[in-house]
């Protein structure tokens, strides 16, 4: 595989469409899937996450889905591991590579590529879970801001995952975070379209409508469930995810039914806000990005165009695994 081709990145807000517009694709272009979201990592977070159907991934292949148990945790860095796996994949099989999602964190790692880092400590995390169980996380934050206060100042007091592994370099390699990140020298791997809805009013209906589609589907028996599991806690990532803690808080009895859809509602609209704040600023950065509103009936067109205009760019270089006998049909 060529190493200098940039991938068609899709890149939306929740409750977006971008599922359904990635279904239609796959009726016009051999489109696979490359998921960039970290709740479709989890096995059993399924109505919650709005995870494709099996008969919208059976249209449109969608990778990097179901990869982990919800106790376990998923970093960017393993985000590009697989990715890089999937575009492997869906190449050798002469198919079209689309990631496809709203997890910016995932696609700007990708993108850029990733520092120099050291790996994971068992031992040494072990250790720092102990002190931060004595002085709490707050402490820990404080005591990392000491040591590297570039990294500290956009890390949550309570972002236990991130703190953690903040802590975790500083230890092994001496040196903070920031000054590893400030020497990687970023790549450039995504060509970038941006679903930017021009209606915010239209964007906040789909949010509300979807949510009350996931209750009608059985998502509080799905946390219940989970819930019952025994092994997980509302501090696992995968139970911070929009909408399960809302409702393992409802199931806790700390909130009323209605204080848990108010809740949810209000805790996606700001998820939705911050992933159109970094889409923005993405679009603004990357070079030929394209900005596509879903809100109108052309975005299905406006994707496939834009997908058929990468692959005329990119043909000659992707010759070696793919057959121009295939890709694409004029959109």
């Amino acid at each position: 595989m060529t190493t200098d081709l940039r991938y068609p990145a899709l890149l939306g807000p929740t409750a977006s469409g971008k599922t359904a517009l990635v279904v239609a694709l796959a009726e016009r272009l051999p489109v696979e899937v490359i998921s960039v979201d970290s709740a479709l990592v989890y096995r059993g977070l399924t109505i919650g996450t709005a995870k494709p159907t099996p008969a919208e991934q059976a249209c449109c292949p969608h990778h990097l889905i179901d990869l982990i148990e919800p106790e376990e945790v998923y970093t960017a860095g393993q985000f590009v591991t697989d990715a890089q796996a999937a575009l492997t994949e869906i190449t050798a099989r002469r198919r079209l590579p689309l990631f496809a999602g709203g997890t910016m964190l995932y696609a700007k790692t990708f993108h850029e590529g990733i520092a120099d880092l050291p790996n994971a400590d068992p031992a040494l995390r072990a250790a720092i879970d102990a002190r931060a169980a004595a002085l709490g996380w707050p402490a820990m934050h404080a005591w990392l801001a000491e040591r590297d206060p570039e990294t500290a100042a956009r890390l949550a007091p309570n972002d236990r995952q991130r703190i953690q592994r903040a802590l975790e370099v500083l230890l092994t390699t001496g040196q903070p975070l920031s000054m590893h990140l400030a020497a990687h020298v970023p790549q450039e791997r995504l060509q970038l379209a941006a679903l930017l809805p021009s209606d915010r009013d239209w964007l906040h209906r789909r949010i509300a409508e979807r949510f009350a589609q996931m209750l009608a589907a059985g998502f509080i028996d799905e946390v219940a469930t989970l819930r019952a599991r025994g092994t997980l806690t509302p501090d696992h990532p995968s139970m911070r995810t929009v909408g399960y803690r809302q409702i393992w808080r409802y199931l806790d009895g700390k909130i009323t039914r209605d204080e848990m859809v108010e809740a949810a509602i209000a805790a996606t609209r700001q998820l939705a806000k911050r992933q159109i704040t970094w889409l923005r600023q993405f679009a603004a950065r990357w070079p030929d990005a394209v900005v596509i509103d879903p809100c109108t009936s052309a975005a299905v067109d406006a994707v496939a165009t834009w997908l058929s205009r990468w692959w005329e760019s990119s043909a000659s270089r992707m010759s070696s695994v793919m057959t121009t006998s295939r890709y694409p049909p004029s959109a």
